[in-house]
């Protein structure tokens, strides 16, 4: 910006000095309006326009004539140059603003290879591509991605990045109110505001009696959550649509079920959509239920699935099917709050230039 602005003074000194005293007012009332529209408008361009009719109505010489003319070109193309770029490529226009202020989060599962390898170098480059939230996926042992919460709460934050969330799953057998109360007083020190119980084992999922046991045991984890200002929830795939002994477990069980004020939903837009569910509609359904969004999109569309296996199609948000215009227009009916990209099986090319590709669509697309 302040190169921009220099090039600008200087471009404006060359003119002054070459006009006579009536050209001058004029240039200085031209070059104020023009300035309103470059902070404005962003459209540089017409600094060319400008000052070809300004050396038009001036009484010279035709070597005056090109002389101003084509100063006034030359430095028009100079200020133009960078922000040129940016209107014929939207993408271009990403790398010079602050992506942060969108409020876009990743989901750290997505890039968990290089998670395993450089722990605080990872990071840094989420930060770097524009992220301003993280979501874990990585909790043992009272410990995230091996790093005492206050340690990695500080090592997130020096970066400009907050820890929004964290996927930890509680046991389909249960867990104790200790157990409960030190995953909530862990997460409370980490500075997350939720917690997602990301994943059910495929052999938990055979009966309606199950699934409703795993629930009372979420409501009781979502209780001792709250206590510590963070709030439980449930992350889905696309089994919790399949029909389970004459009912469909996310419909008849999970948001009947999980008690709203102290749990909430995560709705992953590729699953959902996988398992031929309208996300809209479930906002419609069930409104105010879903605080969290995961983005992640799809190569093809298929008839309904039911199983994880064997899918991988995913893509970065904005190059597959999913319209995420349309749903996030109904943001407010679900009540969602944060959005999360995530891609599965980014791990198979370059995850960071994947995480790049989606929050640049989000920004120059979709968001806009």
């Amino acid at each position: 910006m302040f190169k921009e602005s220099l090039l600008h003074d200087i471009c404006y000194c060359m003119l002054i000095k070459s006009l006579n005293d009536d050209s001058k007012l004029l240039l200085s009332f031209y070059f104020c309006l023009l300035s309103l529209i470059v902070i404005f408008c962003d459209i540089n361009n017409f600094l060319i326009i400008i000052f070809i009719l300004i050396a038009m109505k001036t009484k010279q010489s035709r070597r005056d004539f090109l002389r101003v003319t084509g100063t006034g070109a030359l430095g028009a193309m100079v200020i133009m140059k960078s922000n040129w770029r940016s209107l014929v490529n939207p993408a271009a226009r990403s790398n010079d603003v602050d992506l942060k202020k969108f409020g876009i989060g990743l989901q750290l599962y997505t890039i968990r290879e290089a998670m395993e390898k450089d722990v605080p170098g990872s990071l840094k480059k989420v930060s770097d591509i524009g992220y301003k939230y993280v979501e874990l996926a990585n909790y043992a042992n009272g410990k995230f991605y091996g790093y005492d919460p206050l340690e990695f709460r500080k090592m997130v934050n020096d970066l400009g990045m907050e820890i929004l969330s964290s996927h930890a799953g509680v046991s389909p057998m249960g867990i104790s109110d200790d157990e409960a109360k030190k995953m909530a007083e862990d997460h409370a020190k980490l500075g997350a505001k939720y917690c997602m119980q990301p994943w059910i084992e495929e052999a938990d999922r055979n009966s309606i009696a199950g699934y409703q046991k795993m629930v009372a045991e979420w409501n009781k984890v979502g209780r001792i959550m709250k206590e510590n200002g963070v709030l439980f929830g449930y992350h889905n795939h696309d089994f919790e649509f399949a029909t389970v002994e004459g009912k469909i477990p996310y419909y008849d069980v999970f948001l009947p079920e999980m008690d709203k004020d102290f749990t909430t939903m995560e709705l992953d837009l590729f699953w959902a959509t996988k398992a031929g569910q309208d996300p809209v509609e479930i906002f419609k359904k069930y409104p105010g239920r879903f605080q969290l969004f995961h983005m992640k999109d799809m190569l093809t569309k298929n008839p309904p699935i039911y199983t994880t296996n064997g899918v991988d199609d995913f893509a970065p948000v904005g190059t597959g099917l999913i319209d995420f215009k349309r749903i996030l227009a109904a943001k407010k009916i679900a009540g969602m709050k944060y959005m999360f990209v995530e891609q599965d099986n980014a791990g198979k090319n370059n995850p960071f230039e994947d995480i790049k590709t989606s929050i640049t669509n989000l920004t120059t697309k979709i968001l806009v």
